[in-house]
């Protein structure tokens, strides 16, 4: 396959890119062998289309030869002609380790791209495979079972992955041929971590990675149709409210499949609180369970409150209590317009707060003290200084932005 490769990228780029190309995009190159074959054929490939490559290394500072190898990739970059950053993380040792490294990862990309709204990734068909089985064993159900996405939303910009048709051994010989540099990294052996481990299984029982890959295809899918089939319950039975909350159906809710329950629920929690990930499944099913009975409860700095026709989701009060903010607020929905904002701090309006406000003030359509307590304010030490949902304060306003979207269209484009 080595001669086909360089043609089976530019095709790969030009189904996930073309046909317009853009002027610019990133790479990120970590020295290993993957990634540097995406570098070498990138350069080939750039080179016909005209498009500028900047390629960005992340030094996650684990092991002392970290720094020379982000040096070997700069080396090989400015021999190609392009530019080179390396960005450097350390870990607090604060939970999980490579999850941490991948989010952080993502986190300083997404920093450091600038303009540039496409950022290439090396994974593989073997990363395909070994995902897959790493979530099997996880109990994961369709959604985690599903192929990891050639091209992703990371909210201004998207990872874009050209080689998960592509086997590691492939892009190696590959490079071996070109006698491109790259390094080993001793930690692909280390079975203390999970991916290693299932890597190794692969091998070990001879395992198709072809065909786990296809199945991780067939899985995803059945993904779409399920989100399509979310999507068409929360445009009949979902009412998105004014400042953030969700009303959903409660009787038309309880009759719904249980697996569209869940998956309304989880983007539900998801859209109110902006959290990045899914619900773990144990705790998704008991809130459902308890909404279903009446209940109600919290996850995931969201709340689920049973009314007599409607559960509504809205923000948890504990989870903002006692959140300082600064612009953009919460999650970017809010915005904050009016001069000499910075004499005063920014926070939940909480049960102060609402104590606070005029004994005559006219609440809008939708707004509740439940709502309410969960929006920021304006506060002069512990002085509620301006609520603009009131008109409370109004030279100095927090808003909730007009683009926030719509809950069905977030549905859709899962």
């Amino acid at each position: 396959m080595t001669q086909d490769l360089p043609q089976h990228f530019a095709d790969q780029m030009g189904r996930l890119l073309g046909p317009e190309f853009p002027e610019k995009i990133a790479l990120a190159v970590s020295g290993g062998g993957d990634s540097m074959a995406m570098l070498t054929l990138a350069h080939g490939w750039a080179r016909v289309y005209g498009v500028a490559l900047h390629v960005v290394t992340v030094d996650h500072g684990l092991r002392p030869e970290s720094c020379e190898e982000a040096a070997q990739v700069a080396e090989e970059c400015a021999a190609l002609g392009h530019p080179h950053t390396t960005l450097n993380w350390h870990w607090d040792g604060q939970g999980n380790l490579q999850d941490a490294a991948r989010r952080a990862r993502l986190r300083l990309i997404g920093d450091w791209r600038g303009d540039i709204a496409h950022v290439l990734l090396a994974h593989t068909q073997e990363d395909q495979a070994e995902t897959l089985l790493m979530r099997l064993v996880r109990g994961s159900g369709v959604e985690g079972l599903s192929a990891m996405a050639d091209t992703r939303g990371m909210g201004g910009w998207h990872i874009v992955r050209p080689l998960l048709s592509t086997t590691r051994a492939a892009l190696r010989h590959y490079i071996d041929v070109l006698k491109v540099p790259y390094v080993d990294d001793p930690s692909n052996e280390d079975a203390t971590y999970e991916r290693v481990r299932m890597r190794k299984a692969i091998a070990a029982l001879g395992l198709d990675v072809a065909g786990l890959s296809d199945t991780a295809h067939r899985m995803d899918r059945a993904r779409t149709a399920l989100w399509a089939r979310a999507a068409d319950v929360a445009a009949s039975y979902v009412t998105q409210g004014s400042f953030g909350d969700l009303r959903i159906d409660r009787d038309a809710f309880a009759r719904v499949e249980r697996d569209t329950q869940l998956r309304l629920l989880a983007a539900a929690l998801q859209w109110v609180s902006h959290a990045p990930y899914r619900p773990r499944a144990s705790a998704l099913e008991g809130l459902l369970d308890r909404a279903l009975g009446g209940g109600g409860g919290t996850l995931q700095g969201a709340e689920v409150r049973v009314g007599k026709s409607h559960l509504q989701v809205l923000r948890e009060f504990a989870a903002l209590k006692n959140t300082l903010a600064a612009p953009p607020l919460w999650d970017g929905r809010w915005e904050v317009a009016g001069k000499g904002i910075e004499r005063y701090s920014l926070r939940a309006l909480g049960p102060d707060g609402w104590a606070q406000l005029p004994k005559d003030a006219a609440l809008p359509d939708g707004l509740s003290f439940h709502i309410a307590q969960t929006l920021p304010a304006l506060f002069d030490n512990d002085r509620l200084a301006g609520f603009a949902p009131v008109n409370f304060g109004a030279e100095h306003v927090v808003r909730l932005c007009s683009d926030e979207g719509s809950f069905v269209a977030s549905l859709l484009s899962r």
